[in-house]
């Protein structure tokens, strides 16, 4: 299984924001809609990544306060990215080596979706309940044994 399987269950909603965006925008926008994660687009170009840990850290710092900060001041800026040819078990390594929660997907310098640990779990789920089920029904259509 590939990414790409990935992004056509997930379909192709995508939550952009700019770096000078404000931090307390951003905080409405993930609330909104239930996202962990905002990609930080720039002149067309994906140039970071805001997540609930950068927000959270944030909170910490300044004593639960957002203040007039933008998204450039706390983003992460080298964000772990992968590609729709990516191998699922590729991507799990990278994900749990490097703490990662969230990863944009690219296609040469075009921002294909992002895939979260969530989707990638449930993909992994799925896949083996399918090769579970087909493996049962191979078991039970196997042919008896002949009488010699």
């Amino acid at each position: 299984m590939q990414v790409r399987d990935i992004l056509k269950v997930k379909g192709n909603t995508l939550f952009t924001v700019r770096p000078e965006t404000p931090l307390f925008e951003a905080v409405e926008t993930m609330a909104t809609h239930d996202i962990g994660s905002l990609v930080v687009m720039e002149e067309g170009n994906l140039v970071g990544i805001l997540t609930f840990r950068e927000i959270i850290l944030t909170l910490r710092a300044n004593q639960g306060m957002l203040g007039v900060m933008v998204i450039r001041d706390i983003m992460n800026s080298s964000p772990l990215v992968c590609t729709p040819d990516t191998d699922i078990s590729e991507v799990r390594r990278m994900m749990l080596e490097r703490h990662a929660r969230y990863l944009p997907v690219l296609n040469e310098r075009t921002l294909m979706g992002v895939i979260s640990f969530y989707d990638v779990a449930k993909a992994v789920v799925e896949e083996h309940g399918f090769e579970n089920r087909m493996l049962k029904a191979y078991i039970r259509d196997w042919p008896e044994a002949e009488s010699l």
